[in-house]
């Protein structure tokens, strides 16, 4: 029932009663389990801006989340695990650029301090790639070590098969305590119509997470729910119209600014206040120790930001000179940051490896890089979607004290396939032949050893399907065009391109503004030949 209580953080009184432990909410707890004694406790969720109040005391954490009571302290060894296996913490955000940080280019109009710390205190790749330009595909690579390519799932049957290896169940194996926090977008049998009472297949929990908070797809996508588990926490039975976009230009796109489409949506559900929501939720779990005894945690942590929406937080607006995306991607920075002091806080940051990067570049046109001074790909051409390096070479940073030295850049090739046998070697755990066959692990590169293992290729596929190809410098697309968002936005862009693909020299030309394609046939013909070997079918423009 409504309560004449107001919330701590925006004002409003348009709040909800609660009480209850972690999973009922129906039930009160003494507050002798938070550290408070006499008392009972009762816990208030604002209807307005989603923050959670406990009495007249603000927690900034959300009553559907992991932990319902203030967390006890623990000593870093509790989190460590039996072995000494460090804790890990992946952040991956939403569209986010290589250009947009400011470890990656100085001239960004955007500040990044938290993620500009990590790599100050740890190792930035200057060369990692999402294998695809888009979202699904890419999450698909990361999460199971083997190029999308390879899939043939349908996403309404859930894109990672049940029996496939993740680096969840890898790291579960071990003797992890796995969950994820965010954006899925993976699939999940019946998110487009949740019924009372279903246990929702195919999801977190079928693929090696112990638990799930977050949302079935992106923040543009009806419909607009979330699911802890396998329930929805609220179903979506209401409404909601369409949100216009904006376009860089007259006659273009409008898939920009607060832009999301029209669907259903849980009567709660609050586009403005979901990256708050789930920071919260993930500050919770890394303090929520009672759930983990002694084994260390794996948290994956998908943000839907800077995606649209573009939906900073009051806070956050007009902190950037690049528009609500430069403010949206502060406040993803703010998230960072929200995590490293949580592990600080525990004192389990020497103990936890942190992961930041993004699943594929942004939606960022020529026109925004005039208006703002920014470029969000820098120093990269194309964007989003695109088989062009600004489509899918990413920011790529790994935080490990002790074992990864500060400050450190690496240059070589890197892949998010990578990232499943570098845990399987981390944690000792085997990875058999269906299980992660792209992927190389990166161990001894992120502990500054010789690596016999450095990557040598790289397949990438655009949004559009357009395979690009990677040997060393040398980078083949198999399209006149972009292959993804570029194509959409210049459709005349294609024909000035007076050969059947591209042919670039990345170290040369790491912009690709000098086509060789025409100068070259014998390096079309040799990485061709290559790609051909991967894939094991002939590839064609």
């Amino acid at each position: 029932m409504k309560e004449s209580f107001r919330c701590t953080k925006c004002n409003s009184s348009d709040v909800l009663k609660i009480s209850g432990s972690k999973w009922n909410m129906h039930q009160q707890i003494p507050l002798k389990k938070s550290g408070l004694k006499n008392a009972t406790l009762n816990r208030y969720i604002c209807v307005d801006c989603g923050y959670l109040s406990k009495s007249n005391v603000h927690i900034s954490v959300l009553f559907l989340v992991f932990s319902a009571c203030t967390p006890r302290t623990h000593h870093a060894d509790e989190h460590a695990g039996a072995e000494g296996l460090p804790n890990i913490v992946f952040i991956l955000a939403d569209d986010m650029g290589y250009g947009d940080l400011g470890c990656y280019n100085a001239d960004s109009r955007i500040k990044t301090p938290n993620i500009d710390g990590l790599a100050k205190a740890g190792m930035r790749f200057t060369d990692a790639h999402a294998p695809a330009a888009v979202c699904v595909p890419s999450r698909y690579a990361l999460l199971t070590g083997r190029y999308p390519f390879r899939n043939d799932r349908s996403y309404a049957n859930g894109v990672v098969a049940n029996d496939q290896a993740t680096i969840a169940s890898v790291l579960k194996a071990a003797g992890y305590r796995t969950a994820v926090i965010g954006k899925w977008h993976l699939g999940i049998v019946g998110e487009k119509n949740p019924a009372a009472g279903q246990d929702l297949q195919g999801g977190p929990l079928d693929h090696g997470f112990d638990d799930f908070f977050g949302m079935p797809a992106s923040l543009d996508i009806p419909p607009y729910y979330y699911i802890r588990n396998r329930r929805p926490v609220e179903l979506p039975t209401d409404s909601i119209v369409a949100r216009e976009g904006t376009a860089p230009a007259p006659g273009k796109r409008k898939i920009q600014g607060p832009f999301y489409r029209a669907g259903r949506i849980a009567p709660s559900f609050k586009h403005e206040s979901v990256l708050t929501q789930f920071s919260a939720a993930a500050v919770d779990y890394i303090a929520d120790g009672d759930q983990r005894d002694s084994d260390p945690f794996f948290l994956y942590l998908p943000l839907p930001a800077p995606h649209t929406p573009w939906l900073p937080e009051a806070a956050f607006r007009g902190t950037s000179g690049a528009g609500d995306y430069g403010d949206y991607t502060t406040q993803v920075d703010d998230v960072v940051g929200s995590v490293l002091a949580a592990l600080e806080r525990l004192e389990i940051e020497q103990q936890t490896i942190v992961i930041f990067s993004s699943d594929n570049g942004p939606v960022w046109y020529p026109e925004d890089v005039a208006r703002y001074g920014h470029s969000s790909t820098f120093p990269l051409a194309g964007m989003k979607g695109d088989a062009l390096e600004g489509g899918h070479r990413m920011p790529f940073i790994v935080k490990w004290p002790g074992q990864v030295s500060a400050g450190v850049v690496d240059d070589d090739l890197f892949c998010f396939t990578d990232v499943l046998a570098t845990f399987a070697e981390l944690v000792n755990q085997p990875v058999g032949a269906y299980a992660g066959e792209d992927s190389q692990s990166a161990l001894s590169r992120w502990k500054g050893e010789p690596s016999p293992n450095t990557r040598k290729n790289l397949v990438v596929k655009s949004s559009k399907g357009a395979f690009a190809f990677r040997k060393g410098d040398w980078k083949l697309i198999l399209a006149k065009g972009s292959g993804g968002f570029t194509d959409g936005y210049d459709p005349e862009w294609a024909d000035k391109n007076p050969f059947e693909g591209q042919l670039y020299h990345l170290k040369e030309d790491i912009g690709e503004r000098q086509n060789l394609y025409g100068t070259r046939p014998d390096k079309v013909e040799e990485l061709r030949r290559e790609l051909e070997s991967i894939t094991g079918t002939t590839v064609k423009f």
